[in-house]
């Protein structure tokens, strides 16, 4: 599980990128401490040996929520 940092999200120009597969997903919002998560969890391709075991968690408070709003608005001309 990872809480991404705002300070600590930068972008990086790779020589090669490349399609993954698509993987399930589902989402979650919680407060802790008064302040407000949201959380993306990854379950892993369809051949994976464990189905329905999350495979990785991103979690990211409002002002890394804030940035990656405006990151995806800028990238994709939104």
């Amino acid at each position: 599980m990872a809480l991404i940092n705002s300070a600590n999200f930068n972008r990086l120009n790779k020589e090669r990128n490349a399609i993954h597969k698509e993987v399930d997903a589902s989402y979650t919002s919680f407060s802790s401490n008064g302040e407000k998560y949201f959380q993306i969890d990854t379950y892993g391709t369809s051949d994976r040996k464990f189905q329905g075991k999350i495979s990785q968690s991103f979690q990211f408070n409002q002002e890394t929520a804030e940035n990656i709003i405006r990151l995806l608005k800028k990238e994709f001309n939104i």
